[in-house]
């Protein structure tokens, strides 16, 4: 048992140390590739690092790295509670630095098919354009009318509510930084 242990454990060693820095490199290039989503950069998959390079400008302020487009448009990252895990992802503002210009989830632990669908592209594309001045505001699906106003998800107000503290959170935590970095 022993023997077997440690070749097992040797194995897996191996494959690790294998394996270690392409692991790495596709996770460099699915948060690159994220970032050239949400500043809206036109990319092609075989080019990701070459385009973000030559259209993306990592800046850091206070501890935070934000991400500058070239239209000057702003991208930064945020990361918080959910109603059943941790949500992550990528929030771009517009040049203007009071709308919101995208979103995209990266990671996500909600209830499939209701609390799980703050990831669906559908949902997400509501934001866009939305001022987050005073805040966000999620309200009652189909009932969303002003300029911050979004709907929020039948079935998953938990979901909705956590989404909407994190991203205004987020936002007004880094809003002051963003204008001056």
């Amino acid at each position: 048992m022993v023997v077997m242990g440690t070749v097992s454990g040797s194995i897996l060693f191996g494959v690790n140390s294998l394996t270690a820095g392409r692991i790495a490199h596709n996770e460099e290039l699915k948060l690159k590739t994220a970032f050239l989503e949400a500043l809206e950069v036109v990319y092609s998959q075989d080019e990701v690092l070459k385009t973000f390079a030559g259209n993306v400008e990592a800046v850091e302020k206070e501890g935070l790295v934000f991400y500058r487009g070239k239209d000057q448009s702003v991208a930064f990252e945020f990361r918080g509670p959910g109603l059943w895990g941790p949500i992550s992802g990528i929030i771009s503002l517009n040049p203007d630095l009071k709308t919101v210009r995208r979103i995209k989830i990266l990671h996500q632990e909600e209830t499939p098919g209701l609390g799980a669908r703050i990831a669906d592209n559908s949902y997400l594309s509501q934001f866009k354009n939305k001022e987050f001045f005073p805040s966000l505001v999620f309200t009652p699906a189909g009932q969303a009318k002003a300029n911050n106003e979004v709907d929020g998800i039948t079935g998953a107000t938990g979901s909705s509510k956590a989404l909407e503290k994190l991203l205004n959170e987020t936002i007004q935590k880094n809003i002051s930084r963003l204008k001056n970095a």
